[in-house]
């Protein structure tokens, strides 16, 4: 599955990003049944899981984004989205997206103190 993430970029702290994964060669039935995630990378850090969203909408959070950071779907435009509010330094990170074994090529999320 290609996955194309976008949105990332330089923001100081407490500001706002909307990330966005895009399936283009997906097709819509397939793109609505498959769980979606978000994960982040900070450097010399280990993968974070930090959002999901199940093909029934079904949603969970990591801690450390939960009630900062909102995952949505829009299966007409076969994307993905994570909304990220209050932004910290500890956010900054190559952020991707992925399903299954499939990983997009990430995008880069820098917040500035």
């Amino acid at each position: 599955v290609q996955l194309q993430a976008s949105g990332g970029g330089l923001v100081q702290a407490g500001g706002s990003l909307r990330l966005s994964c895009a399936a283009p060669r997906l097709i819509f039935s397939t793109f609505r049944a498959i769980d979606m995630n978000w994960y982040r990378q900070a450097p010399g850090n280990q993968r974070e899981l930090i959002a999901s969203i199940g093909s029934s909408g079904n949603i969970e959070y990591a801690g450390s984004v939960r009630g900062r950071f909102t995952i949505s779907r829009d299966n007409s435009k076969k994307k993905v989205y994570l909304q990220m509010n209050s932004l910290e330094p500890e956010d900054t990170g190559l952020y991707y997206c992925s399903t299954g074994d499939s990983r997009g090529q990430g995008t880069l999320v820098t917040v500035s103190s």
